[in-house]
């Protein structure tokens, strides 16, 4: 379009008509995308937040979510909750634990026998009420005391419950029969008791030997935990750093199912002095 300058009289200047921008070229369809779909956006950004609050992955994550709406959630849902999906198998078993919790309960009245009150132990510690699994192998043990599994978890009852001196004479009687039981987490465990109990001297001789061996991230962190209650600051942080150096290495799946130890790792750094 031309326009004569009031000016001259003769000159012309160009006028170009507004163009729409690319962000209102969007608008229109994005605007409609938007409401066909609401309320459903808002559907997918809960079902990511409360995944993203109960497995607590990468923090980047809830940015994603908040900034990104409905895609930024469904992309969360397609890296992160979609490869969950295999743990709602826990979820299942939860159910047939607690059914079988219930017959065995009933069992026990007319069947008192150890391997009764073993199984019904050994459910009761997958559901983590520790006290009841404690009295159940305390019954299961006073009739059979051969085999040293009762013994072990009977000691992880007794540390989840902080029995820490009980836990030291079920495992010492493990580690006894079997130094490398549960791929050498008595081990770590009996070192994680001595440590609780007053007994340093003992608790790092069995820490430092278990640890040349296992790779497991609890006995890591009972270590580097151990060592700053010590005041030996820079161990502590070579070994919390050895639990979080695994993660960029490890499977998806394995990465998954360490977070709670990357997470309790990255707060016991954060406590450490920097050196």
């Amino acid at each position: 379009m031309w326009r004569r300058t009031p000016s001259s009289g003769i000159d012309y200047t160009m006028v170009t008509a507004p163009q729409p921008t690319l962000l209102l070229y969007f608008a229109k369809p994005m605007g409609f995308l938007y409401s066909l779909l609401f309320p459903w956006n808002l559907v997918l950004q809960a079902i990511a937040i409360v995944h993203f609050i109960r497995r607590r992955p990468d923090n980047y994550w809830l940015w994603i979510i908040l900034i990104g709406g409905w895609i930024g959630a469904l992309v969360y849902i397609f890296a992160e909750v979609l490869p969950d999906a295999g743990l709602l198998r826990q979820s299942f078993r939860t159910f047939s634990r607690r059914r079988r919790i219930g017959e065995l309960q009933a069992i026990v009245l007319d069947n008192p026998s150890a391997g009764n009150y073993e199984e019904l132990a050994d459910l009761y510690l997958d559901d983590r009420k520790f006290a009841l699994a404690r009295e159940c192998y305390d019954k299961a043990i006073s009739s059979r005391t051969d085999s040293p599994d009762p013994f072990y978890r009977r000691g992880i009852a007794e540390i989840e419950l902080g029995d820490f001196t009980a836990a030291v004479t079920d495992l010492e009687r493990v580690v006894a029969k079997d130094a490398q039981y549960d791929f050498h987490r008595a081990s770590g465990l009996l070192a994680h008791s001595y440590a609780q109990t007053g007994q340093p001297e003992k608790a790092n001789a069995l820490f430092r030997q278990t640890t040349q061996i296992s790779t497991l991230s609890e006995t890591y962190l009972n270590y580097a935990s151990f060592l700053a209650a010590q005041g030996r600051n820079a161990e502590a942080r070579e070994w919390t750093q050895r639990i979080l150096a695994k993660k960029p290495t490890l499977p998806g799946y394995l990465r998954r199912r360490e977070r709670p130890w990357f997470r309790k790792a990255k707060g016991l750094l954060k406590q450490l002095p920097a050196s």
